[in-house]
């Protein structure tokens, strides 16, 4: 009767945790369409929007630029290791030219804005919400999607690809910078092999990773931010919650992307 009893409560749990979920799901999608469909309006006050896209994309230079001058380092150099004695030198351009622009550039930058930005967004308007100044806003007939969401999602669009192609060209510097330095190879036989089977499809594929990156970040960080409850507590988890949300879709959609444009 026990193990009846036990069974029963357990499914019940199950339940109610799919339905919350179900819910929870179908909240998100509303708000990403109430987002989207505010787009058009930010033009009005497209300031709002210019601000958000220093605020994304200015001031994640210096971040993006010294995490990604190491990445490209690395990556020549675990190339030059593989490559030693197998194959020539000046395909370690091609590898990481490769690698840079199509995933480790635009998911790179992603993570790092995800981890600064995305988390600032939402602890911003998660203080906004648990001190009811979105529901200020809306008392004065203010639409918070207008003004507060809708730019900070075009600016994530706009900012998130121009961050990833200068993510990628730091990128190939520092991995020259590796191979002439340690590796006595000549940049002209590294851009050589940067060249060699460079295609348009490469560079179009990781800017629209970014872009959709750009989007993501976007979308969870106000999301999470919005419906932030319980005062400091609530803006603490919903801005963990926002980052981890924002890292794990951005490696699901950089893979799915690349299964279905890469063939």
């Amino acid at each position: 009767m026990r193990i009846w009893i036990w069974i029963d409560a357990r499914v019940v749990r199950f339940g109610e945790s799919f339905l919350r979920m179900c819910v929870n799901s179908l909240a998100f999608l509303r708000f990403c369409l109430d987002m989207f469909l505010a787009i058009p309006s930010v033009f009005k006050n497209f300031h709002f929007t210019i601000d958000q896209m220093y605020l994304i994309g200015i001031t994640s230079i210096p971040l993006v630029g010294l995490t990604s001058i190491f990445t490209g380092a690395v990556a020549a150099w675990q190339a030059a290791y593989n490559f030693a004695d197998y194959v020539p030198l000046r395909y370690v351009g091609t590898a990481v030219g490769k690698s840079v622009m199509l995933e480790v550039g635009p998911v790179l930058t992603a993570l790092v804005v995800a981890g600064r930005v995305g988390a600032a967004m939402t602890a911003e308007l998660g203080t906004m919400a648990v001190t009811e100044q979105l529901d200020a806003m809306k008392v004065l007939d203010l639409n918070p999607f207008r003004f507060l969401m809708a730019p900070r999602l075009l600016a994530g669009m706009i900012m998130l690809p121009m961050l990833t192609i200068f993510s990628s060209f730091i990128a190939i510097l520092g991995a020259l910078g590796v191979v002439t330095l340690f590796k006595d190879l000549s940049p002209e036989s590294f851009f050589y092999g940067v060249r060699l089977f460079y295609t348009n499809w490469d560079m179009f594929v990781g800017i629209l990773k970014s872009f959709v990156f750009g989007i993501i970040i976007s979308l969870f960080g106000c999301y999470y931010g919005y419906t932030s409850t319980h005062g400091a507590e609530g803006v603490g988890r919903a801005t963990m919650a926002s980052v981890v949300a924002s890292n794990v879709s951005v490696l699901i959609s950089g893979f799915l992307i690349s299964n279905f444009l890469l063939r």
